[in-house]
């Protein structure tokens, strides 16, 4: 491996890129010196194989560095100082874009995974060499993935399948997207791969002949026609099959089983010969698609055509592209550093272009409050099919399936969605929620008269994009209005807390707060936000009564009502001397920890007024809050001196494997720490969990506990549980 990363290094780059590519080499050698990897072999292999797995793809000379060294930081001893004065700052966040994607943790949870891929995003967007490093470094990983434990194939392979393989294919990138896909369906799915593998085993060895006869007539007619190129046959992948058979279709009815791949010099050779190939063999309908004048989103091009052979009526598919779109076809975005080192303002421009669809989603975004919102509209930008329709001018304009002629509005501009109308679909009018079809001549008709959209139209669009921008129409157009409405809010809100508006406002810790945070200059802005929905009225009252104290560092007048420990909470209603929680305004209530959320010294709380069971104390942040009446929320803060112990559960998760719990039980023994339960089990992603209940006198004292059972080699993350 080793020698080979040499050698085409040698062949490939400048003789100075090539030493600089040495020198990261022999240094990132030195630093792995000594490591192991899990099958044994030394653990610089990997970073070699990554590299090579680049160089294939045709990087520049400063991704192959950044290969070779992207497990230095996280691995070993070397600074990023010493990195930076080493190979550049470029390099260095290349490595460090990858070090911190290596650390994000895929759970179950979803807005977990929503926050996680919006850093992974990020990234990309940052620098889309990070991305591609990651994307090279997952697929050794998965080749070398027997080596690892059952519970830790199953987590990585359904990982690999619904995270890295749909980025790999929507940045064009099919060599990799193939093989991480079929590696994955591999370990996922072992039975139903050891079929189908078998199933394609058997029809190429019938075929094989037959597909040698029609490759040899290929070549024979392009011959006659005096057109260069050459023809290949080409595999369809095993998890693309089993995704079909998944639709409803048998085996016998995939009939890209097997195709013959030609690729020629022009765009007017692939046409003419599709030509003669549908006068060869009989062309079978519905079965064409031109991705050549309508390009697919990750902008894969070429002519696909299904034809029944003679011999015996078999179907077979004919893939017909130019030489550069075979490129693009198989290296995607990184086809634009093929044997390249340095970029042209142009080429640089095509990139941009192609990265379009990323600047969208990053865009779109800022507008999802709502984590769980975001990833459903990630997921539809990375794994939906395609319509392609037209204008009716002839323009070609591809949409998630399910698009309406309002997402094709606001893919035209955002003034024709605003002042969208109705819409004819092949010059009949039809409703405004019908969903388009590939090959619809589409007409958006438009009125200067039009108020604008309405709200009902976020009820059927389908793209991401006319959702944002109805939502930013309603938030500009009805400005005065929603600022009007929030104000009176927030002033309303206020008031029940025993507050005037015109008060907290006028601090300087809140207005640094909601710029940092928001981005929001005014308070105007504010009420704008609250009167249209983005922000709540607690979310808002809570934040400013905070900065409002720290301002005037005002002195409330509050009533102590005792509270019983968290252990008698609710059975016990003896006042506790020294377990006070402070109400502003109320008296005589009895007071009790909230079981959902279990709050601690140190937590922001709100109290909760229930019906004749009197305040539950929440921490501020408890989901729980969501779902109750405002109204009947106020203000609690626990007292200077707490001289008890309060129940605290945590989830840690980590590697299924032996040793795991033991390990995480002798470190709480060592802390002294008091467990009143434990749990253990397996989540769906094959990862251990341990749910714990520990005594724990405050947040201080929680937060080192998690920082230690975070330093343990077997642990992968800790954090505080909370019913929903």
């Amino acid at each position: 491996m080793q020698t080979l990363i040499r050698e085409r290094a040698k062949e490939l780059y400048s003789e100075d890129n090539y030493a600089k590519i040495m020198t990261a080499f022999e240094f990132a050698q030195r630093a792995h010196n000594g490591q192991k990897r899990q099958s044994g072999e030394d653990y610089f292999v990997h970073p070699c194989s990554v590299a090579n797995i680049l160089i294939d793809l045709g990087m520049d000379y400063e991704t192959i560095i950044a290969a070779l060294l992207h497990d230095v930081l996280e691995d070993t001893g070397v600074t990023a100082d010493e990195m930076k004065n080493m190979f550049g700052d470029s390099v260095l966040k290349l490595v460090e874009g990858v070090t911190k994607i290596n650390k994000l943790k895929f759970k179950t949870k979803e807005d977990e995974q929503a926050e996680n891929l919006r850093k992974m995003l990020l990234a990309m967007s940052y620098d889309i060499r990070i991305i591609i490093i990651k994307l090279a470094d997952r697929l050794h990983n998965m080749r070398t993935l027997e080596f690892k434990e059952e519970a830790s194939r199953q987590r990585i392979s359904k990982e690999t399948l619904e995270i890295y393989a749909p980025i790999a294919a929507r940045l064009g990138i099919g060599q990799i997207k193939g093989e991480l896909e079929d590696l994955s369906f591999m370990y996922l799915y072992p039975k139903e791969y050891g079929e189908i593998v078998d199933k394609v085993t058997e029809v190429l060895k019938d075929r094989q002949r037959f597909i040698e006869i029609v490759m040899s007539e290929i070549e024979d007619k392009l011959s006659e026609l005096g057109i260069k190129g050459e023809v290949n046959g080409r595999q369809k992948h095993y998890y693309s099959i089993f995704k079909k058979m998944n639709k409803g279709k048998t085996f016998d009815q995939i009939y890209d089983l097997i195709a013959v791949r030609i690729i020629v010099g022009t765009v007017r050779d692939c046409y003419e010969l599709l030509g003669e190939i549908h006068t060869m063999w009989k062309p079978l309908p519905g079965r064409f698609k031109d991705y050549i004048a309508m390009p697919k989103n990750n902008m894969y091009q070429s002519l696909h055509t299904t034809v029944l052979s003679p011999l015996g009526n078999a179907p077979f598919e004919v893939q017909i592209r130019t030489y550069e779109m075979h490129k693009q076809a198989e290296y995607g975005i990184a086809a634009h550093w093929k044997y390249k080192e340095g970029k042209t303002k142009s080429a640089q421009s095509e990139i941009d272009n192609k990265l379009a669809w990323l600047r969208q989603v990053m865009e779109v975004q800022k507008e999802f409050n709502d984590s769980s919102e975001f990833l459903d509209s990630l997921k539809l930008d990375l794994y939906h099919d395609e319509v392609f329709v037209f204008t009716p001018k002839g323009d070609v304009i591809n949409l998630p399936q399910g698009s309406t002629g309002v997402d094709l509005a606001y893919a035209i501009h955002s003034a024709v969605g605003n002042k969208c109308v109705g819409i004819k679909i092949d010059s009949k009018i039809v409703p405004l929620n019908t969903e388009l079809e590939t090959g619809n001549i589409v007409e958006v008709i438009t009125s200067n008269a039009s108020k604008g959209p309405s709200r009902d139209w976020l009820k059927f669009v389908k793209t991401p994009s006319a959702r944002s921008k109805i939502r930013q129409f309603f938030k500009r157009e009805m400005r005065d209005e929603n600022l009007q409405r929030g104000k009176d809010m927030l002033e309303k809100e206020a008031k029940h807390r025993g507050y005037n508006l015109g008060d907290l406002i006028s601090n300087d810790n809140w207005k640094k707060y909601i710029q940092s945070r928001y981005n929001i200059s005014n308070i105007d802005d504010v009420y704008v936000n609250v009167g249209c929905g983005v922000f709540t009225t607690n979310q808002v009252i809570v934040r400013l009564i905070d900065c409002f104290k720290t301002d005037i560092g005002a002195k409330e007048t509050v009533l102590e009502i005792k509270t019983p420990s968290p252990v008698t909470a609710g059975r016990d209603k003896k006042k506790q001397k020294d377990s006070g929680i402070l109400i502003k305004g109320y008296d005589d209530f009895l007071i009790r920890l909230s079981h959902c959320c279990k709050p601690v010294p140190g937590d922001k709380i709100v109290g909760y007024i229930s019906r004749g069971r009197g305040v539950s104390i929440h921490r501020a942040d408890c989901p729980n809050l969501k779902s109750i009446e405002p109204s009947r929320l106020i203000e609690a803060q626990w007292p200077e001196r707490v001289n008890q112990k309060f129940s605290a559960e945590l989830n840690i998760i980590g590697e299924n494997e032996i040793g795991f719990v033991s390990k995480v039980t002798a470190l709480l023994a060592g802390m002294h720490m008091n467990m009143n339960s434990m749990n253990a089990r397996v989540d769906d992603n094959g990862s251990a969990v341990i749910t714990v209940s520990v005594d724990i006198s405050n947040t201080d004292d929680l937060e080192f506990l998690m920082k230690k059972l975070k330093s343990l080699s077997v642990v992968q993350d800790v954090f505080r549980t909370q019913s929903k």
